[in-house]
Order: structure tokens, then sequence, then C-alpha cells
């Protein structure tokens, strides 16, 4: 065991003190404060937030809750779900994402819970799902355009599962780009930021839609990942930032067809 290492559970009591490592170095940010304002009502619902430190420095985190609180598109009664995994620097190789995921394990047994279950993507944004595979979780799911289900179950259950209704919710942003989001990611102000630039540029203004709660991300998210999509006339753009592939495929493909 290497003693340089130290996990330590942001709750309601110390999440000021450590943050929630995302933005840490932007804390006067209105992302960071964002994310502070939806973690104060977020902990009475179950959130827990574990910072892994190396030598005193934090080089990654996992942030999961209750199923029937997640803000990912998931139906997962008595499960919890990671909205994040995230290891960086000089954490990476080590096996720190797996540290983690064993943190979240245990307390799903502590907590009398079947698994746990996790939406990946290749893509930006979510962790990639081989982390989850080497520790036991099984692909469960598919929602498009390439996000899995994974699961690890520790009791069995009922297992979790998307929807099946994405043409119906993508249906409800069917005129013009519609931009959806919400504050459980503090990158979001600058995403949603960034989008409608890049569309103003094109001359067209959106639509921007914010999400209030875990139920409403479940119910209304045109996307497995929840917190955030462009929708252009009922078809997906995105569910990340605007990088210039997306940039570009949208002067060729989308803004082409509208």
């Amino acid at each position: 065991m290497n003693d340089s290492l130290e996990i330590i559970t942001v709750d309601g009591t110390n999440f000021e003190e450590h943050g929630f490592f995302c933005y840490k170095s932007k804390p006067k940010s209105q992302g960071y404060q964002k994310k502070l304002d939806w973690l104060r009502q977020r902990f009475a619902e179950g959130l827990r937030i574990k910072i892994l430190y190396e030598s005193g420095r934090s080089v990654g985190f996992i942030e999961y809750i209750r199923g029937e609180h997640s803000w990912r598109v998931v139906e997962a009664p008595d499960y919890l779900v990671v909205h994040c995994l995230w290891v960086v620097g000089r954490g990476k190789k080590k096996g720190y994402g797996s540290r983690l995921l064993s943190e979240c394990v245990e307390d799903a047994r502590q907590f009398g819970k079947h698994g746990v279950a996790m939406v990946s993507s290749r893509g930006n944004w979510l962790a990639h799902e081989k982390v989850f595979l080497k520790n036991g979780f099984e692909k469960v799911d598919t929602a498009p355009p390439s996000f899995n289900l994974l699961v690890k179950e520790v009791k069995a259950g009922p297992a979790p599962a998307f929807p099946q209704d994405w043409e119906k919710r993508l249906g409800q942003y069917s005129s013009g780009v519609t931009i959806v989001y919400a504050d459980q990611c503090p990158y979001m102000p600058d995403a949603v930021q960034q989008a409608v630039d890049a569309f103003a540029a094109r001359g067209i203004e959106p639509k921007v839609v914010k999400l209030e709660s875990s139920a409403e991300v479940r119910a209304k998210s045109p996307t497995a990942y929840g917190v955030f999509g462009i929708v252009c006339d009922g078809r997906l753009l995105t569910y990340h930032y605007l990088g210039k592939k997306e940039l570009k495929r949208l002067d060729e493909e989308f803004l082409s067809q509208s």
C-alpha cells in the first residue's frame, strides 16, 4: 500500500475546503460557483465525491449518487450511479481509477444496493469503458449515438437500463437549434457560451434550455449523458463541447440541410 495515498470523502461538512476536483484553479468562475450551489442540494440526496490525493496533491476523483437521483439518463433503482471518474496528470496508469471505483462498489455493498452503474462513451466528457470492464463491470445496454451502460452487480436485482424513447426526446427540440444543459458539471457555462457564440457566427440564435432537477434530466434530456446536448431540427449534433471537427460537420452537414 502506498502511504502517500489518501482518499477524502467530500460531503456537506467539508466540500468548501476540499472542493470537487474540477475547476479548482478557478474558484471564482461561474461554473465553479454553480457547481457549489448544485452540491449544496445534492448531498442531502446521498451524493458522494471521493478525491484521491497523492503526496498531498489531488490527482483523481469519483462522483456518484443513488439511482433515483441520478443526473444521467438511466433507469437504475437500488443502484449507485457514477457521474464522473477522472484521474489526471501524474496520477495516470497507477491503478487509481480502479481504486476509486472500488470505493464506490464498497459503498454499494454497505448501503444494501444491487450494484453500481455508469454511462460511458468513447467520446469526450465521460470515462472510457476500459477501466470499468477491467473491474468486473458488464455492458448491459446501449443508447445513441455511442453510449454504453456498464454495471457491476453486488447482489441480485433488476438490471439498470436506458429508456427507449430517444426519438421522442429529440422531437421536443424539433425547431431550430436548442442547447440543453444542467449544472451538474462546472464546465457547462463555458460549453453553453461557446456553442451560442459558434451559432451566432453563423447567423443562428439558439434556444437555451436549462434542466433544473435530476427528474427533469431523466425525462427530457436528448442524450444519455443527461446534462448537455445540442439538437438541430430534432437531430442530435453533440453532447459535448463543439470542437473544430464538430464545427466543420455543423457547416457541412447540419446547417446545409437546415
